[in-house]
Formats: structure tokens, sequence, C-alpha cells
């Protein structure tokens, strides 16, 4: 929906003459001009489709990345797996985070906890995939 800006236009057409000149009287006139306040146009976007001016991501913060996060520990509970933590670490950053099923990190959310792995479902542009962290292996000596 459009609406004509009728303000607009008169406020350009008495600015116009007052820039021209430069008297007490027309100082005057041109302060009072300066405190009319101009409306712009609203569009509205009722029905029909999303806004394509909103943005596609959720969040406003796009960090972490999936590729710069480490997973540094799981503490996995077999019988009630909705308590279990696992501890990610942003490599960039150096921060870190605890997080549990459900949570939201970014644009990464953590869809499950396994005992060596998390699986986070990845919101990008509108779309949604999944990714697995998983814990780095384990070394034995002899």
């Amino acid at each position: 929906m459009r609406r004509p800006d009728a303000l607009l236009v008169l406020t350009v057409a008495l600015a116009a003459p007052l820039a021209a000149q430069e008297t007490g009287a027309d100082t005057a006139r041109r302060e009072s001009a300066a405190a009319i306040q101009l409306v712009r146009e609203v569009f509205a976007y009722e029905g029909g489709g999303r806004d394509p001016f909103m943005s596609l991501l959720r969040s406003g913060e796009v960090r972490p990345l999936i590729a710069d996060l480490r997973l540094v520990s799981v503490v996995f509970d077999g019988v009630y797996p909705a308590r279990s933590v696992a501890v990610l670490r942003d490599m960039i950053t150096q921060r870190r985070y605890r997080v549990k099923t459900g949570e939201i990190v970014g644009r990464l959310k953590v869809t499950q906890i396994r005992p060596r792995e998390v699986v986070f479902t990845v919101q990008e542009f509108g779309y949604e995939r999944q990714q697995t962290l998983q814990l780095a292996k384990r070394e034995e000596t002899p």
C-alpha cells in the first residue's frame, strides 16, 4: 500500500526560495520550515508472501560457524539423554559454550547429543541442514 507524500512536496517547495535569500526574516522562516517533520512513504506487505526486505537469518548473530567450533567434551546421560551436556570451543575467539539439547548458538541449534558427538541443525538462508561434530580420536599408549 502506498500513500502520496504531499507534506514532503510542500516542504521542498518552501525550502528552495528560502535557500536563495538570506535576511533576518527569511532566516526565521527557514528555521520554522526546518521544524516541519518529513513523512516518508510507508509500504506494508499484507498477505501474499514474506517481506522481501526482511533478513532470511532468524538470528542477527552469524558466529560461531560450525567450522570454527571444536567439541571439547561430552557428559552423556544414558538414562535421561535430555540432561546430557556438551562443551564446545570457538577456535577463533577462544570462547567456550556449554550446551544442551535444544539450545541455539548463533545459527546452530543443538539437535542431539550422543556419547562422542553432537548433532547440529544449521539454519542458513531459509534452509536447514544437519551437521555433526565429533570428539577427537583417543590415542592409546602401549
